[in-house]
């Protein structure tokens, strides 16, 4: 009898043994499983028609510029629109206010952009953990590494090869407000006043957003956000990199705003001061354009390849 109470007994010790490690989910398997794909935008026929403003030099060296028009027709199915930095607050109170004040007319040009076909790509520059979960955020962390000819710079300095000094001073003090610093307005996320929507990308990462352009055969990139003599210029998705890197690039020279006091050189209101750096990328790295260019498409479109 003893005997058979422990010939049972090992029985059913083995029987469990077997079934635990049959049936026990493990570690390996599951870091195994491949993560959830994100679908991409589907390609859709539109042509935007863009009124370019363009500043060519009359003589080399002259320092004589003459301001100028072209119209550029791109498929909305190859446009990306950069939106940069475009945070909830700002240490500067002055330049949150522009930003809230920007935030409707923006939002109402990616709105009719995105319906017409083109890619969104909100860089919120620091604060994307906030987009962690979200399937816009893993769509460009899933992108296909791209490795470009031209390594891309964690952040594209004046590039005196093709450029002067910018034409305002910000080396002392780049805020307008009355007393800098007696107010700060931290930021933890893209002002909520811009919609994310279905088949947008979040990322602050330059080589996410090139892999995903090159991922999408997106050529042409419009650039808008904040500020402009600062990370809409030197950002590794900014202008001057985006062009270094081949795409065809414009500034939405009405959605965007630069970091300026009057306070200081060249002593001019604020606006002029913004109007100045739009200028000097006019000049020296690519043309500008309206917002208004990116809420209609041609009817003469033709199908994306």
């Amino acid at each position: 009898m003893l005997f058979l109470r422990r010939h049972c007994l090992l029985t059913g010790l083995f029987a469990v043994l077997i079934l635990v490690v049959v049936c026990w989910p493990t570690a390996d398997l599951k870091s195994e499983t491949a993560p959830e794909r994100i679908a991409n935008k589907p390609k859709t026929p539109g042509q935007f028609v863009l009124r370019q403003r363009t500043r060519s030099e009359m003589a080399k060296g002259s320092g004589e510029w003459k301001e100028g028009s072209k119209e550029a027709v791109w498929n909305a199915s190859e446009t990306a629109i950069i939106i940069c930095d475009m945070w909830d607050g700002h240490y500067c109170v002055s330049a949150a206010e522009r930003v809230a004040e920007m935030v409707p007319r923006m939002n109402a040009v990616l709105t009719a952009a995105r319906n017409h076909g083109a890619t969104i790509i909100h860089a919120p520059s620091g604060v994307t953990y906030h987009y962690a979960d979200m399937p816009q955020r893993k769509r460009m962390q899933q992108a296909t590494k791209f490795k470009p000819e031209i390594p891309l710079e964690a952040w594209c300095y004046v590039d005196p090869k093709r450029e002067p000094e910018l034409p305002v001073d910000v080396s002392k003090q780049p805020c307008d407000d009355p007393v800098v610093g007696a107010v700060v307005q931290k930021f933890s996320r893209q002002h909520p006043g811009l919609t994310i929507s279905g088949w947008d990308g979040v990322s602050d990462n330059g080589e996410e957003i090139l892999s995903y352009l090159k991922q999408e055969g997106l050529k042409n990139v419009v650039l808008m956000g904040v500020h402009t003599n600062m990370c809409v210029l030197g950002r590794p998705f900014g202008i001057r990199q985006m062009v270094k890197q081949g795409f065809n690039v414009v500034l939405a020279r009405d959605l965007t705003d630069a970091m300026y006091d009057p306070r200081e050189k060249p002593y001019v209101s604020h606006t002029r001061g913004t109007e100045l750096i739009v200028e000097h990328i006019e000049k020296y790295w690519c043309p500008s354009i309206l917002g208004d260019d990116l809420t209609r498409v041609s009817r003469g479109s033709t199908d994306p390849k």
